[in-house]
């Protein structure tokens, strides 16, 4: 009997501790846009480094959140990623990853990718061409398709060395993208030309245009995939550039400022560019100027405005190397708590739109150094979760300085 009575006591105690941390999935879905950077926000990975969470054993994701913040498992990211999580937070983010079926799919079978339900229709795809796209076939061509690439008549960047081809550098990319039609359509006859032209789509026609917009804003690029690029737009880019006139004198008619306390929102993630619109007009985010500019401005405005610059192309800033800021946005610091910066804005800067976290890269190193002192000092606090102002605070004032370097180098 005391045996029984035991096992009993000691069953009621096992299920009293589970009770205590038993997960809640809707919690944990509030709490999990921070790891969406790497594994979605329906637990599938974003790219093969990262593992699947849709349909884990619930167990063994908060096991693992465990290990990470106690030190007995180590990852530059998750360590610091767990350290202020508590258990009950483990427990809700271990309910809401099981949650999924292993495909990523909700449990009825419906997909939640970026936190949208089968019921919501998603817009239509748009296509945006891409200067990177353009860059990689100009420069590499797409053997594949049978593609030469463009480089060896026209030279680096459009500078052609051959007399009697032509420089495109500094033309406009209306009238390349123009002639590259009328080749691939054979009404203008260059025979080199048309068998280039003919197995271009009109696509890829946009993305060398879109190149030739500027050549300089564009990096160093891999061969061409032969992948069209395709940006989805919730908003009216038409609209959007027809309202933004009162933008202008901040941003630049492109989205591209050249003054240095003001972002370049050119390319920044349309979600990204909203969210801060609205923030600016229900006074989330503080700051008078802003403040003033959205007051007017309605729902739909604001959509529009997000996609059009959105669509647009950034031109980054000269920035200077800095040794420091490439360690600390790379690995973090793990001592002090500081989680590094490429989970959430990627390697290159670009950030994870369907994610909420933004483009830092080629942008200027005095508003990025202005923002994170403001998120350090509490000034601004309309990031998700408390997240920015919790590493910010963590930072000091030279490790803010080599930051702002270092990512305003990115492209």
């Amino acid at each position: 009997m005391k045996k029984v009575l035991f096992s009993m006591v000691i069953g009621l105690g096992m299920v009293s501790q589970a009770n205590a941390f038993a997960g809640d999935a809707q919690a944990g879905k509030s709490k999990a846009a921070v790891c969406a950077a790497c594994h979605g926000s329906n637990g599938i990975g974003t790219t093969d480094t990262y593992p699947n969470l849709a349909g884990q054993h619930a167990d063994y994701i908060a096991k693992q959140l465990k290990a990470f913040k106690a030190g007995d498992r180590k990852d530059p990211l998750m360590s610091p990623m767990a350290a202020n999580l508590s258990d009950q937070d483990m427990a809700d983010l271990a309910a809401y990853f099981s949650s999924f079926n292993r495909d990523g799919s909700t449990a009825g079978g419906s997909a939640s990718e970026g936190g949208q339900t089968a019921a919501t229709a998603a817009p239509a795809p748009k296509f945006i061409p891409s200067a990177e796209a353009g860059k990689a076939l100009y420069e590499h061509g797409d053997a594949d398709r049978g593609i030469a690439s463009c480089v060896g008549c026209h030279g680096q960047d459009g500078n052609s060395d051959v007399l009697i081809n032509p420089n495109l550098a500094d033309q406009h990319p209306e009238y390349l993208e123009k002639q590259l039609a009328a080749f691939k359509a054979n009404t203008r006859h260059n025979a080199s030309m048309n068998a280039v032209a003919a197995n271009l789509t009109t696509e890829d026609i946009a993305n060398i245009g879109a190149y030739f917009k500027d050549t300089s804003a564009v990096g160093e690029v891999k061969a061409s995939t032969g992948k069209v690029a395709v940006k989805t737009l919730a908003g009216d880019v038409e609209l959007g550039k027809a309202k933004s006139a009162t933008c202008v004198a901040c941003h630049n008619a492109d989205g591209n400022s050249t003054v240095a306390m003001y972002p370049s929102i050119a390319g920044q993630g349309e979600a990204y560019l909203l969210k801060q619109l609205k923030e600016f007009k229900s006074g989330a985010r503080d700051n008078a100027i802003m403040a003033g500019m959205v007051a007017g401005l309605s729902e739909d405005d604001m959509q529009n405005l997000a996609a059009y610059f959105a669509s647009q192309t950034l031109k980054p800033v000269v920035g200077e190397e800095n040794a420091a800021g490439h360690k600390l946005y790379i690995g973090g610091d793990a001592e002090r708590g500081i989680t590094a910066c490429i989970a959430c804005h990627g390697v290159s800067g670009k950030g994870m739109d369907n994610a909420g976290f933004p483009a830092i890269g080629g942008q200027h190193p005095t508003y990025l150094k202005a923002q994170l002192e403001q998120f350090r000092s509490g000034v601004r606090a309309n990031d998700k979760n408390a997240m920015m102002q919790n590493i910010a605070a963590k930072l000091s004032d030279a490790d803010i300085e080599a930051l702002a370097n270092y990512m305003s180098t990115l492209k």
